[in-house]
């Protein structure tokens, strides 16, 4: 599996609403996601696998 194979994308949710959006490698991904839990205890927050890019 390559890197780009392996990055995230890290959304925060009000509502149905995208409030901030991050995409990295999955290791930066996963402490952005603990910061936005932290920040946005209230809010949904999400961390999904992005496909292959060519």
């Amino acid at each position: 599996m390559t890197a780009r194979q392996q990055r995230r994308r890290v959304r925060v949710w009000f509502g149905e609403h995208v409030i901030a959006q991050y995409v990295a490698e999955a290791p930066l991904a996963a402490r952005y996601e603990q910061a936005m839990r932290r920040r946005f205890a209230g809010l949904r927050v999400t961390n999904d696998l992005l496909g292959p890019q060519d």
